[in-house]
């Protein structure tokens, strides 16, 4: 089960996606109700995401999220 540390939110999948207003995501958004469809056009999210990886890491940044990693317990 993940936790966020007290007193911080988790990010929510697809946050970044609606709050920049992407245009696949606008679409998978209205598709709620045609699984079929859904799936197909997820797969541009998957293989072929418009945004870049630092586009999400200032996003993130912007926004005031925190990246955390749980201490792995076998590192020594």
């Amino acid at each position: 089960m993940k936790m966020s540390p007290e007193g911080y939110t988790e990010y929510k999948t697809r946050e970044f996606c609606n709050d920049i207003k992407c245009p696949v995501q606008i679409t998978l958004n209205n598709l709620k109700d045609k699984p079929e469809t859904y799936e197909l056009i997820r797969q541009t999210c998957r293989s072929a995401c418009r945004q870049t990886a630092w586009q999400f890491h200032h996003w993130l940044i912007e926004k005031g999220y925190l990246i955390v990693k749980t201490k792995d317990t076998t590192e020594r």
